[in-house]
């Protein structure tokens, strides 16, 4: 955390918190983006404490906190975005009980605003065969195929595919070791298509790559591939494969999600793949997989269909 991030705070605010921050990423692993995230949110707590005169974080109390959520609602944050900053707020004062500088979670008791959750949007099959019909052979589009076909493959999502490194990939066995959220380890199948293209890639990496490096994607400079260098890539070759759809990471993972429900029908076995650490997580894939069965229902039964007046 950067000192001009907490210039008009009070270091009673600010040393706990960058306690915290250590805590989430040597303890917790957490990724650069989501401490950035926490950062953000925290701050703008510290600086709404500041303008009322409070000065520790055993000040606070629910109807604080009560008042944290009606002033976002006036600076017009989304219901999504309130509720970030209360979940961030929450796992912050649980970490200070846990450390003993307050008594209780005074967060715990405050519901954030409702929110419309949007479904995941997927690709369809057809989509994923259009985007993937790469045919050009130099080695950043084999490499982008290969990243392609791997995060559709396999599930991945963005961190995890950047950090994957050489010595994760069983080519053989179509098998590659993931560390994902919470620094947790997952052994994720792959094969067919990803495990063609990433046997291509293999061939090329190494006239690429610096000495000693050991990610297994990289850069035309030799160094690990960057996240947004991946998102610019993809969303490149969805414009170039004339898909209508943006294309991003996030949404190859969620086709490989909703197609994998579409076929098995095995909740439990997409959770374990996808990494989710709580099946609520992977349940809304089921609304997606509703949506599938109706419009076939709609199309194939005989009292389903409408009939134009």
């Amino acid at each position: 955390m950067s000192d001009a991030t907490h210039l008009d705070i009070p270091r009673s605010l600010s040393r706990p918190l960058i306690a915290f921050y250590q805590y989430l990423r040597v303890e917790k692993g957490y990724s650069p983006h989501t401490e950035a995230n926490y950062q953000q949110q925290l701050t703008r707590v510290a600086q709404h404490m500041v303008t009322l005169g409070l000065t520790q974080w055993r000040d606070l109390d629910s109807a604080w906190v009560r008042q944290l959520v009606a002033a976002a609602k006036r600076e017009g944050l989304k219901p999504g975005s309130i509720a970030l900053r209360l979940s961030a707020l929450r796992s912050f004062l649980d970490f200070l009980v846990r450390k003993q500088r307050v008594k209780a979670n005074v967060a715990k008791g405050v519901a954030a605003p409702r929110q419309e959750k949007p479904l995941p949007k997927n690709l369809d099959v057809d989509e994923i065969n259009q985007l993937l019909e790469v045919d050009e052979n130099d080695p950043l589009s084999v490499r982008d195929r290969a990243m392609m076909e791997l995060m559709y493959g396999a599930g991945l999502r963005l961190a995890e595919l950047v950090n994957l490194d050489v010595k994760d990939i069983q080519l053989t066995r179509g098998e590659l070791r993931v560390i994902g959220k919470g620094n947790k380890e997952r052994q994720v199948p792959f094969g067919g298509q990803a495990k063609v293209w990433l046997g291509e890639w293999l061939k090329r990496r190494s006239g690429m790559a610096s000495k000693d490096e050991t990610a297994l994607f990289v850069s035309k400079l030799g160094q690990r591939i960057s996240h947004r260098n991946v998102q610019k890539r993809m969303a490149e070759w969805g414009q170039k494969q004339a898909v209508t759809s943006h294309i991003n990471p996030h949404k190859l993972r969620h086709s490989y999600a909703t197609h994998m429900l579409e076929s098995s029908g095995n909740l439990r076995a997409v959770q374990e793949l996808l990494g989710h650490a709580n099946l609520s997580t992977t349940q809304v894939y089921t609304h997606l997989d509703f949506q599938h069965l109706a419009k076939v229902y709609d199309q194939a039964h005989p009292r389903a269909r409408r009939t134009d007046k």
